[in-house]
């Protein structure tokens, strides 16, 4: 079949079949490309999209994108539930399958020894929200009298904003030693902009954690434990996923 290589993720071989109606990134049904002891996962995608410049142009587009993302993390997610997937990055393309066994060749220590870390483990993730709405008295702020009224409410204002912050901080903190002393490996990641998330609350955690997938049960029960915990925190617990944050050089 004629069009350039798609690759999604490499892993070893793996005896589950994926679904067959799986549809992948342009429609096309995603095959196995084995080469050594390693398997690509790949898709046939044209080359009037694909090539480099139409797609340098196609990831501007934001449409084009979410369609393209919601293909590849459809893949990866169906890998997940049968194998240990290497996950690659969005768009890596390669002109014919010798090119994706010459990159497979090149990187083969460097995936072995990942697949090797990762084999049974899947990926966690926790955000934590400090909701400031939560914090604020439900009874309306009095109008000032006078300029020193005013200057006295908005020195409470910003000492109850600031004892919050401090105690998000402190609860985010401790949440997190304790799920990094659960979990084989960690990650913080930087607050996500609520701009883009759309989340409401300011995100004070945005973690992920690696887990055996055996005791990923326990590890969510954990999580759950802390939910109410502290007024005004809001957990939000993501997977399991590929462990993408812990793919290391190999991504």
């Amino acid at each position: 079949m004629t069009g350039l290589r798609y690759v999604y993720a490499v892993c070893r071989p793996f005896g589950t079949p994926l679904q067959s109606q799986l549809s992948g990134v342009a429609g096309d049904p995603p095959r196995a490309l084995t080469h050594h002891g390693l398997v690509a996962v790949v898709s046939h995608v044209p080359e009037r999209d694909f090539a480099e410049e139409p797609l340098h142009r196609h990831l501007e587009d934001l449409d084009w994108l979410t369609e393209t993302a919601r293909a590849h993390q459809g893949v990866i997610d169906a890998l997940t539930t049968v194998t240990t997937p290497l996950p690659l990055r969005l768009g890596t393309v390669f002109r014919d399958d010798s090119g994706v066994r010459m990159m497979m060749e090149a990187r083969e220590e460097d995936f072995q020894r990942t697949l090797d870390r990762l084999e049974g483990r899947v990926e966690w993730g926790v955000k934590v929200y400090a909701e400031s709405e939560q914090q604020e008295s439900p009874r309306p702020a009095q109008k000032a009298a006078s300029g020193r009224d005013y200057l006295r409410q908005r020195r409470m204002q910003t000492r109850s904003q600031e004892e919050m912050w401090q105690k998000a901080e402190h609860f985010s903190t401790r949440l997190h030693e304790n799920l990094s002393e659960f979990a084989e490996d960690s990650r913080l990641h930087p607050p996500q902009n609520p701009a883009l998330s759309k989340a409401t609350g300011r995100n004070v955690l945005n973690a992920a954690y690696l887990v055996p997938r055996a005791s990923s049960e326990e590890f969510v029960e954990l999580v759950d434990r802390t939910k109410g915990e502290v007024p005004g925190m809001r957990i939000e617990l993501t997977g399991p996923w590929a462990a993408y944050s812990f793919a290391g050089e190999a991504t």
